[in-house]
């Protein structure tokens, strides 16, 4: 990983909402793309159970749709990776790609924690520490996020 790799950006509330349009675009394309691919995950344990299917079976009437199910699952992953590399371009991290949940590090009582945004909020209003996750989130109008720190800095 360069050094621009490594740099890591930290977000006060009104940077974070600046990046939204892109990283709602972005956020919006992983979900369908992961409902997809849990969709085809799905089919394919359903397909794997039905009478005369087995995984290894060439023969089977199903080997040619398990195949192809197969390589679009491969595919899709791959797709969801490049997403996912793109919000880390913008310095966002994704957490949970169902919900559409994504953090933005910031600084709190001079501590990295995240500001938590999910798909469907107009504005990001929440946060939590590094070790909570979305449900634990608390709202910016109830604590202060530290906007003295809020430049970027090398990790």
């Amino acid at each position: 990983m360069n050094a621009e790799a490594q740099r890591k950006l930290i977000f006060n509330p009104d940077e974070a909402n600046l990046r939204l349009p892109l990283v709602r675009a972005i956020v919006k394309d992983i979900i369908a793309l992961y409902e997809n691919l849990h969709d085809r995950q799905e089919r394919i344990e359903e397909i794997k159970h039905l009478p005369g299917s087995t995984t290894r079976d060439e023969d089977s009437v199903y080997s040619e749709e398990l195949l192809q199910a197969e390589l679009d699952i491969e595919n899709d992953k791959e797709q969801l990776k490049t997403y996912e590399d793109e919000l880390l371009e913008l310095g966002v991290e994704l957490e949970d790609p169902a919900l559409g949940v994504v953090n933005f590090p910031t600084l709190r009582e001079g501590k990295e924690v995240y500001l938590c945004w999910r798909l469907g909020e107009e504005e990001v209003g929440h946060w939590h520490s590094l070790d909570e996750t979305y449900s634990d989130r608390r709202s910016l109008l109830e604590e202060s996020i530290d906007n003295d720190d809020h430049n970027d800095m090398l990790m």
